[in-house]
């Protein structure tokens, strides 16, 4: 546990742990009238993935909507990786429907577009405005939105616990994000039973992009390193690594290695799908405190600078890196770079991932963790993989570089070289 200053110094001596309430377990999609009911919901933006439509999940939760006095106004024109165009249509729909809160169904690309119609028909302005700088204004809501009622039905972005919200710039070749507490749900409901029609190649990508929270999350830098903020309203949603948020991206890496090859291989495994989505929960509530780095940095330019990758379980009119897989495929190489910053710390993070003990100096230990589970699941081997060569990595790392908000709480700083080097190393992460 770090040493807690006992007077004002010039670094941070506070963190913040927040969390979104979640109902958990088989069959909790039944709740969401009720919830939505004690909320105040009486006209919901009901967001539902085009792919759920008609199906058993997105039926029973309408049903229960309207047994509890709901009146849903259904939203399905959902992009898989949303966009500006995307995200102003969802806005304009939710604002002339006059909603009094949002019901999102689906993975992390819907309940991100709730988030942000939400933002949006609550407090006005573009979605530029509220983007994270340097590439938006990095404006802050003025104040709360309208509650969200968040049902994923993936095991991965963690987006019903989490204060962020990510979208594709294909203009800027880049993907970045809106980040505030205020964008967090107001109640999850986390059903293992809703992820069952979802492909094994949907739930991979989603538990490498769990696995990649939680291990970012726990070998961030140190809350206490950052320079204390001058105000309450400076301190940033992404402290560094605490006690609090280590527990539960810890509990969600052994989860990781415990549950997501099973989960990969058997859509009936409740066990190992509902353990899983617990895990993206945990580790959104760690990486909502601590934050991500490194592997999320590198993965922005990755997923926004070409759409050519067709990936199994996606639709196949639309070519584009899902998150989880443009995220690990720098992970071994990013933490063999930080493996100096806290040799202890990585040599643990490969523990509660595989269950296996290491030697103190092990730097190989979480790499080779990770490029096991990788193999596994039938991950893409690497970056070039991906549609990318030597001659894109001066656009990779620039696109990495514009992502100073998550740069700042890796243990090591990388700077422009250290990025290509992350980046050349992961072109093949094996033959």
């Amino acid at each position: 546990m770090p040493t807690l200053p006992d007077r004002p110094s010039e670094h941070e001596t506070l963190f913040t742990i927040e969390a979104t309430p979640v109902k958990f377990g088989p069959g909790a999609a039944a709740d969401a009238g009720w919830e939505a009911a004690r909320l105040g919901l009486r006209r919901a933006f009901m967001l539902i993935d085009p792919a759920l439509v008609g199906g058993e999940a997105a039926q029973g939760v309408l049903e229960s909507l309207r047994a509890a006095g709901v009146d849903p106004v259904v939203y399905t024109d959902i992009r898989v990786e949303p966009d500006l165009a995307s995200l102003e249509r969802a806005a304009a729909a939710a604002r002339a429907a006059g909603v009094d809160g949002f019901v999102a169904l689906g993975g992390g690309s819907t309940l991100d577009t709730a988030k942000v119609a939400n933002l949006l028909v609550t407090h006005g302005g573009t979605v530029m405005d509220y983007v994270n700088p340097p590439i938006g204004a990095g404006r802050a809501p003025p104040g709360p939105l309208r509650p969200l009622l968040a049902l994923p039905t993936t095991s991965g972005s963690g987006s019903e616990a989490t204060t962020v919200a990510i979208l594709d710039l294909p203009d800027l070749g880049v993907k970045s994000g809106i980040s505030h507490r205020y964008l967090r749900p107001a109640q999850a409901i986390v059903d293992p039973q809703l992820t069952r029609t979802a492909p094994g190649g949907v739930i991979a990508s989603a538990g490498l992009d769990v696995v990649c929270h939680a291990a970012e999350s726990l070998l961030s830098r140190p809350y206490t390193t950052r320079p204390r903020p001058a105000t309450p309203a400076e301190r940033p949603p992404y402290q560094g690594s605490n006690p609090v948020a280590d527990l539960w991206s810890a509990q969600a890496l052994r989860y990781g290695g415990q549950y997501l090859r099973r989960a990969v291989q058997d859509p009936d495994d409740l066990e190992a799908r509902g353990f899983m989505m617990l895990s993206a929960t945990m580790a959104g509530v760690g990486f909502g405190s601590a934050g991500v780095h490194i592997p999320h940095a590198c993965a922005y330019p990755i997923a926004g600078l070409r759409h050519s990758y067709r990936a199994p379980g996606y639709p196949a009119d639309h070519p584009f890196v899902p998150h989880g897989f443009s995220v690990i495929v720098t992970a071994p190489a990013a933490f063999r770079y930080t493996f100096a910053a806290d040799p202890a710390k990585h040599v643990f993070a490969a523990s509660l991932l595989t269950g296996q003990t290491y030697a103190p100096d092990d730097a190989e230990a979480l790499p080779n963790a990770l490029l096991a589970l990788m193999r596994d699941v039938g991950t893409p081997s690497g970056v070039a993989e991906l549609g990318y060569g030597e001659a894109d990595l001066p656009a990779l790392v620039a696109g990495a570089l514009k992502q100073q908000r998550l740069l700042a709480v890796a243990p090591r700083v990388p700077t422009a070289e250290d990025l290509e080097g992350i980046l050349r190393d992961s072109l093949h992460n094996w033959v």
